[in-house]
């Protein structure tokens, strides 16, 4: 297991309180609380239909819980509009990759950044100093992202036509240029092969440490969530099964039942 080579401090940066999201009839959460320490990998399990996407989709704006609360470094985030949130600090990727086909591995990677960008239709098209100086330290971030994630082959090529699993890189680095606090990461193991999940896990905590992250990981493979995770949060019918180490909550005779019954046999 990893950890992260930064202190981690005793505020939690991200904290979830008691959140309740109610479609019709239907509890998809029922009061769901739990802290993100600063610098964790922290895993978020549950079988079909427990609430791991519905409480995803609340962190990155796009349900609003119908109770509770949820803080960023203290402050909530649910007065903003999930537009807001990259400018907060919360990035994520997606389950089924969310690219623009046509556009290059760069290009792609570039609108991440562009949440950040200070720019304005007037600035941009008088060519202002500081929007020169922004496109540059944005290229200068676009170039360490390629590099850290192994696309610098494939960089000034159409995302259409690459790999499953280079695409995922793609997805990732076009978060990373958001410049995140906390990476929202939606089964990132999806459709990929045993080697492919194997490097990731380690890609994902190189990138923890070099962009001193905190990640959330949304993720089915029990493989990758063991080998990686500090904290893993364990949801059953919207509600909190389990909470502790992997191996306290792989260990929790409700998470056995509820989910690990068929993995682990």
């Amino acid at each position: 297991m990893n950890h992260s080579n930064s202190p981690i401090e005793a505020r939690p940066i991200l904290s979830v309180r008691g959140v309740t999201v109610q479609f019709g009839g239907i509890k998809a959460l029922n009061g769901v609380t739990f802290d993100m320490q600063r610098g964790q990998v922290l895993g978020l399990i549950g079988p079909n239909g427990a609430g791991k996407t519905t409480l995803f989709n609340c962190l990155s704006r796009l349900y609003q819980p119908s109770d509770g609360d949820i803080l960023l470094e203290g402050e909530s985030i649910l007065a903003r509009k999930p537009a807001g949130i990259a400018k907060m600090g919360i990035g994520r990727t997606f389950q089924n990759v969310a690219l623009f086909p046509t556009l290059s591995v760069r290009d792609n990677i570039r609108i991440g950044g562009h949440c950040r960008s200070r720019g304005d239709l007037v600035s941009d098209a008088l060519r202002l100093p500081w929007v020169l100086r922004e496109e540059r330290e944005l290229d200068r971030k676009i170039d360490e992202i390629v590099d850290d994630l192994d696309l610098g082959g494939v960089a000034d090529r159409e995302v259409a036509g690459l790999p499953f699993g280079t695409q995922k890189r793609v997805e990732l680095g076009r978060a990373l240029a958001a410049k995140p606090k906390v990476l929202l990461l939606d089964e990132p193991a999806g459709g990929l092969n045993h080697e492919e999940v194997y490097v990731l896990g380690d890609l994902i905590c190189r990138i923890r440490d070099a962009y001193n992250l905190t990640v959330l990981l949304v993720e089915h493979h029990m493989g990758l969530v063991m080998k990686i995770a500090d904290h893993v949060v364990a949801l059953n019918f919207g509600s909190k099964l389990a909470e502790g180490t992997p191996a306290a909550v792989r260990s929790d005779p409700a998470v056995i039942k509820a989910y690990l019954g068929s993995e682990a046999a």
